[in-house]
C-alpha cells in the first residue's frame, strides 16, 4: 500500500452540521413577530396615505404611537418606507428557519448570508432607536416589537453560524453558550437609556 504524506481533505463546508431545533424555533418564532409588526406598521402607512386625518392603529398618547414615526423622514431611511423591508425580509428569514427545522443543512454562504442580513437588521434597528429617544422624543409600539425580536434573531444567527464554522476558525462556544445571557443584558441596556432619555416624560404622560 503507498503511502503518502498528503494531508487529509477537509470535509466540504456545504454540508455544514445541522442547526439544533432550538435555533429554528427561535429564529422562526421572531421573524413571524416581525412580519406581524412589519404588516401592521404597513397597514397604517397606507393608510395615512389615503387619508392624512387617519389614525394609526397603535396612537396612544403624543409619546406613544406609530403616526410620529411614520410622518418623520427617518420612515423612509433608504428613500423607500422602512416598512417594505422588514415585509420583504422576515418572510424570508422565517422560510429559512422553516427548512431548518425540517433537517435542512446550508452551505457556509447561507449562514453567513443570514448573519449579514440579521447584522443589517440589528444595526437598522440601533439606529432607529436613537432616532427614537434622541430626535423623535417617542416609541412606536409597533417598533418596539421589531426591537425586541432582532436582538435574539442576530444573537443566535450569528452564534449559529460561528458554531457551523461559517465565520472563520474562531471558537464561538462562548457566544453559544451565553447567547441568552448577551441578549438579556442588550434589553438591559436598551431599557435603561430609553429610561434614561424618555423616562421622566413617558411617566408623566401615562
Amino acid at each position: 500500500m503507498a503511502v503518502t504524506d498528503e494531508p487529509a481533505r477537509e470535509p466540504a463546508r456545504s454540508d455544514l452540521a445541522a442547526p439544533s431545533k432550538e435555533y429554528g424555533w427561535v429564529a422562526l418564532l421572531t421573524s413571524a413577530l416581525g412580519l406581524w409588526a412589519s404588516a401592521a406598521l404597513a397597514i397604517d402607512y397606507i393608510r395615512r396615505l389615503a387619508d392624512d386625518d387617519y389614525v394609526a392603529s397603535c396612537d396612544i398618547n403624543p409619546m406613544i404611537g406609530c403616526g410620529l414615526f411614520l410622518d418623520s423622514p427617518a420612515a423612509s431611511t433608504f428613500a423607500i418606507p422602512n416598512v417594505i423591508v422588514g415585509v420583504a425580509a422576515f418572510p424570508v428569514m422565517a422560510t429559512l428557519a422553516v427548512l431548518l427545522l425540517t433537517g435542512a443543512r446550508f452551505p457556509a454562504w447561507v449562514w453567513r448570508g443570514m448573519t449579514l442580513g440579521a447584522l443589517f437588521g440589528v444595526a437598522f434597528v440601533t439606529y432607529l432607536q436613537y432616532q427614537a429617544m434622541f430626535v423623535l422624543h417617542g416609541l412606536c409600539p409597533w417598533c418596539l416589537v421589531i426591537w425586541v425580536i432582532m436582538i435574539p434573531l442576530f444573537v443566535h444567527t450569528a452564534g449559529r453560524a460561528g458554531e457551523a464554522g461559517a465565520l472563520g476558525n474562531r471558537r464561538w462556544q462562548g457566544w453559544v453558550k451565553n447567547r441568552w445571557i448577551i441578549t438579556v443584558l442588550w434589553y438591559l441596556i436598551i431599557i435603561g437609556a430609553i429610561m434614561l432619555t424618555l423616562g421622566a416624560d413617558l411617566i408623566a404622560v401615562l
